[in-house]
């Protein structure tokens, strides 16, 4: 069974950035970040597809966040700058993906997650 460990959370203003990392205990074909505020869905942000290293943003972060993969380290890194309050929840790195897309439903392989925190 693959394991996933987040890092890189914290707290920050609207326009700051912060880095999450997501190191896998073995390689994926497809690793994605999700996040989930209080009282809301798990939602996806990015995926990315480690074969083509084709990656894929959620509309509400295009631009903004950039996802990257080490090889050899099995890690997938999130770079997200200008955040912004709405940005706030925890962030789920997942793999084992059936399809890889941005629904939760796809993944049957999470990390902990991470708390990222952005105040106004």
């Amino acid at each position: 069974q693959v394991r996933l460990v987040e890092s890189g959370g914290g707290s920050v203003q609207a326009g700051g950035s912060l880095r999450l990392s997501c190191v896998a205990s073995r390689s994926s074909s497809c690793m994605a970040w999700f996040r989930q505020a209080p009282g809301k869905e798990r939602e996806g942000v990015a995926r990315l597809d480690i074969d083509t290293n084709t990656p894929y943003y959620a509309s509400d972060v295009k631009g903004r966040f950039t996802l990257s993969h080490e090889y050899g380290k099995n890690t997938v890194y999130l770079q997200m700058n200008n955040l912004k309050p709405e940005d706030t929840g925890i962030y789920y790195c997942a793999s084992g993906a059936t399809v890889c897309g941005l629904s939760h439903r796809f993944y049957n392989i999470w990390g902990q997650g991470t708390q990222v925190t952005v105040s106004s």
